[in-house]
């Protein structure tokens, strides 16, 4: 009687079994975690919003989540060679850097918005020293990262669409900066250090 292969697992299943997954998903769950419930009670003053921008962020965080959980958990993602795992930890390296960045940045303009209530003023400290945005920096660090351990369309897709909207972004408020004060450092960039 011949003996019946057993099915394999599901690819989520294997992508945990290996203990590969649990990085990714800490990662994953941890930053907008500390975004949504954490940031937002350590803002002094900070400016109302109205619904629509609230409930397109709302859309676009519910799609995007359902994006990446799909690509984390029905991708091919097993390891098998030396050099994915490198790749993967690199970018879950990547990601903790970016999210220090990010919230130690947002820390110091958190305390630069207590400290002149409505009032605007120049950035120093860390890398506010190099940047005008460096929080945006973190963040693009940071989904940069998230891409390179996943390794999947929609991880690249979403660290290319941070790229392309927070950039711009960036730009723009360097430019408001070096408008609105007159002493505004020279040599400080918009987005990446020594470059742009």
């Amino acid at each position: 009687m011949k003996k019946r292969q057993p099915h394999p697992p599901p690819p989520g299943i294997r992508f945990f079994s290996q203990g590969v997954g649990d990085g990714v998903v800490f990662d994953k769950i941890t930053y907008p975690d500390f975004r949504t419930f954490i940031f937002p009670l350590r803002i002094r003053g900070g400016k109302p919003i109205s619904l629509f921008p609230f409930m397109a962020a709302v859309f676009f965080c519910s799609v995007n989540g359902d994006l990446q959980t799909y690509g984390i958990l029905l991708s091919n993602t097993q390891i098998h060679h030396w050099f994915q795992k490198a790749r993967f930890c690199l970018g879950i390296m990547l990601f903790c850097t970016g999210m220090y960045m990010n919230i130690r940045s947002d820390s110091l303009l958190t305390s630069l918005r207590n400290e002149k209530e409505g009032a605007y003023s120049i950035s120093l400290g860390f890398l506010f020293e190099n940047v005008s945005c460096a929080n945006f920096l973190g963040e693009i660090v940071e989904w940069i990262g998230f891409s390179v351990a996943c390794f999947n369309l929609p991880s690249l897709a979403f660290a290319v669409f941070t790229l392309c909207y927070i950039g711009p972004r960036a730009v723009h408020h360097h430019r408001f900066y070096q408008e609105k004060f007159e002493d505004y450092p020279k040599e400080r960039k918009a987005l990446i250090p020594f470059l742009l």
